[in-house]
């Protein structure tokens, strides 16, 4: 009787450790997924980031010709209205009697 007893609890413990096993065996499949499914999002977020990182090198781009070009004009017009002033600076002077040009 005590064979048979044995053999009973040892069937009972193999069926316990067949479900531990099992249960492992799911666990396992289901972290593989997670990190496939894991991978391909860190691919996808690789690809945006890449995509958005060449963005905004082009509006960098765009916006350090726009700052140039609006250099070069601002440039243009502040040597104008410098030469237009000591244009009239040098009329001014030319007629000294009539009006005077006092330096601060």
């Amino acid at each position: 009787m005590e064979k048979d007893h044995l053999e009973i609890l040892l069937e009972g413990i193999r069926s316990k450790f067949d479900l531990v096993l099992e249960g492992h065996e799911v666990l396992r499949s289901e972290i593989q997924a997670l990190a496939r499914r894991t991978d391909e999002r860190f691919d996808l977020v690789d690809l945006k980031f890449e995509a958005l990182t060449k963005r905004v090198d082009e509006v960098e781009t765009r916006l350090d010709a726009k700052i140039d070009a609006v250099e070069k004009k601002l440039e243009a017009k502040l040597d104008a209205v410098a030469a237009d002033l000591a244009a009239h600076r040098a009329d001014t002077e030319a007629h000294h009697g009539v009006y005077r040009v006092k330096e601060p």
